[in-house]
Formats: C-alpha cells, sequence, structure tokens
C-alpha cells in the first residue's frame, strides 16, 4: 500500500528526516509526504510519530498501486 500525507507548513530537515520511509515535496504552505505503507500497525505509528511532532495533518490518502 502507498499512502499521502499532507501536513501543514514546511518541515525543517530534521522533522522531514523522522520519516526516513517516506518521499517529501514542498508545496505551497505544505508538505507532501508519500510512500509505502506496510500495515495497518505502521499507519498508525506514522500518524503517532506525527502527532508526537506536533504536526497537522490536514490530508491523508490512499494512492493506488
Amino acid at each position: 500500500m502507498r499512502y499521502e500525507f499532507r501536513v501543514s507548513g514546511h518541515l525543517s530537515p530534521a522533522v522531514a528526516g523522522a520519516f526516513p520511509e517516506l518521499d517529501e515535496v514542498t508545496v505551497p504552505e505544505e508538505t507532501v509526504l508519500y510512500g509505502p505503507v506496510i500495515d495497518e500497525a505502521h499507519l498508525y505509528g506514522l500518524l503517532v510519530r506525527f502527532q508526537d511532532l506536533g504536526l497537522r495533518v490536514v490530508e491523508l490518502r490512499r494512492l493506488p498501486d
């Protein structure tokens, strides 16, 4: 499965580095992180990581395979 996470604002290199399994693209006023998600536990782990870093996920969607 592949997912896309849109977070509010631009991430510093240190914060983006907390998601080594995801690729990053910066767009106006948001950062898009995308990549493979192994299973449901991995998905929830990523969401907890976003929360722990104080990031606001504004959109989450599963990408076509």
